[in-house]
């Protein structure tokens, strides 16, 4: 194709201008996907029935999501092809065989890369499409916890404090613990109102102190009309019941508006989580290349003694291509492959403890610093720049490493030439790109959001008093 020619064309001029032009290309092809996935979830939203029930545009979006799922066998063979034919034609090359064999394995690999690209692709689409769904999991999430820490108190002793139809314990930041006389049933409540009434409410009333209050819950505003007179003060304000709160009640009670310095923080982080995440994997990969390498001479220096040894001329030995595929030295073979190999596997598990670790403690730290409207910034900023990121480094990848196949083909001097170290330059930048740092982007969007689920309680019980510990509000 066009783009993958051009990155060839400029193999001509060094590797500088590959690097370039393969950078360039991975850039410019974001904007398909991400466009598919902005219109995909607008259209899913309103075909769902959005403008009417949020909800429902919400399940809109998850099902468009599953569809977009439903394609998994085919996703799944399109990204197994092209490691499949990558080893096939490495075996080509290690057992000998005509070089016409590397030639049909280099085309099945060529296309290996596109369609190993289509599906990364597919992946992290599909993660992109459900961003909506993993927001609204953990808002749902943090409404559960939130009233389950608020319904604690004992509803009997609760009423004993007051006299009212319904008797409310405020437990500071804005929430109250909540008792029906009726039923005797407890349920929190959270105050959606101004930061100036939140503010009144904060210096009229202290945490344990008991209002009481008579009603029902407002059909338009879901939420209890309270007017109620502290300390020589006239408060009014909503009180949602927690149980039954919708999602933009819960959003409004956390503040989570662009427009929150905390939220907007969250942002930023994610969006450093994610390059920080790619910078990790890819160092990771250096490191393990570099002691693959130190391994490699290694080997080649106990083989090129061995071959002194059996009298092959120092020609000879200069040129690899004259080398027998294996020498016995001292009872062992070499080259040694297997070496090679755990290197490579110790290293990769090895190197993934940071990455790792990282994605697990960001989002706990970042909740419990900036609450929840932090976490869902930084699901927010995570999951917005490691899409772009991830289709900017697997076709990135895929064109340098199909940029030096076509070379190999004759083209701008062929294989042995400039232009094809150049386009080798290019392809082994591009590896890391396409195999390592991109594909883990998915996971790592995947993992940030499971993990801010998974710790919602844990961020809705100790935030606030984090936050107002080191003067956050």
């Amino acid at each position: 194709h066009k783009p993958t020619q051009s990155i060839a064309q400029q193999a001509e001029t060094g590797p500088a201008t590959v690097i370039i032009g393969g950078t360039a290309v991975g850039m410019m092809s974001t904007w398909i996907p991400i466009l598919t996935i902005v219109v995909a979830i607008i259209a899913a939203f309103s075909f769902a029935g959005g403008s009417d029930s949020f909800l429902m545009g919400l399940y809109g979006v998850g099902i468009a999501a599953v569809g977009m799922l439903s394609t998994l066998g085919i996703t799944l063979a399109t990204d197994a092809y092209g490691p499949i034919a990558d080893n096939a034609g490495g075996n080509a090359e290690m057992t000998g065989q005509p070089p016409f064999v590397r030639e049909r394995t280099d085309m099945l690999d060529s296309l290996g890369n596109t369609t190993a690209a289509t599906g990364k692709g597919f992946a992290i689409g599909s993660a992109a499409l459900t961003a909506m769904a993993l927001l609204a999991a953990y808002v749902a999430v943090v409404q559960t916890s939130l009233n389950n820490q608020l319904s604690e108190v004992d509803a009997a002793t609760l009423l004993a404090g007051g006299t009212g139809g319904h008797v409310a314990e405020y437990q500071g930041h804005g929430a109250f613990s909540v008792a029906r006389r009726t039923d005797e049933a407890t349920f929190g409540g959270i105050v959606l109102a101004t930061d100036t009434v939140h503010g009144k409410i904060d210096r009229a009333l202290a945490v344990g102190d008991v209002i009481s209050f008579n009603g029902v819950v407002d059909p338009d505003t879901n939420a209890y009309a309270i007017q109620t007179g502290v300390g020589g003060e006239t408060l009014r304000f909503d009180l949602a019941p927690t149980d039954r709160a919708d999602i933009k009640q819960i959003l409004r009670y956390y503040n989570v508006t662009i427009m929150n310095p905390r939220v907007l923080g969250g942002v930023f982080l994610g969006v450093l989580l994610a390059f920080v995440f790619c910078a990790l994997t890819m160092n990771a990969v250096g490191r393990a290349a570099y002691r693959m390498m130190g391994e490699c001479r290694r080997q080649f220096g106990i083989m090129r003694e061995a071959f002194r040894k059996q009298g092959m001329s120092e020609a000879d030995i200069a040129d690899p291509m004259k080398w027998p595929t294996k020498v016995d030295v001292d009872g062992k073979q070499f080259p040694d492959y297997a070496e090679c190999v755990a290197i490579s596997t110790a290293g990769a598990q090895r190197e993934m403890i940071v990455p790792s670790v990282l994605a697990i403690v960001v989002p706990v730290l970042v909740g419990l610093v900036h609450g929840v409207g932090g976490v869902m910034g930084l699901l927010v900023g995570g999951l917005t720049s490691g899409f772009a990121v991830a289709i900017y480094m697997a076709n990135a990848g895929g064109a340098w490493d199909n940029a030096k196949k076509y070379i190999e083909k004759g083209h701008h001097g062929g294989k042995g030439s400039d232009a094809h170290k150049a386009g080798v330059v290019g392809d082994t930048v591009g590896d890391p790109f396409k195999d390592t740092s991109g594909p883990s982007l998915n996971i790592l969007i995947k993992l940030i959001a499971i993990v801010s689920v998974v710790f919602a309680g844990l961020v809705v019980k100790f935030s606030p008093a984090i936050g107002a510990a080191i003067g956050l509000g």
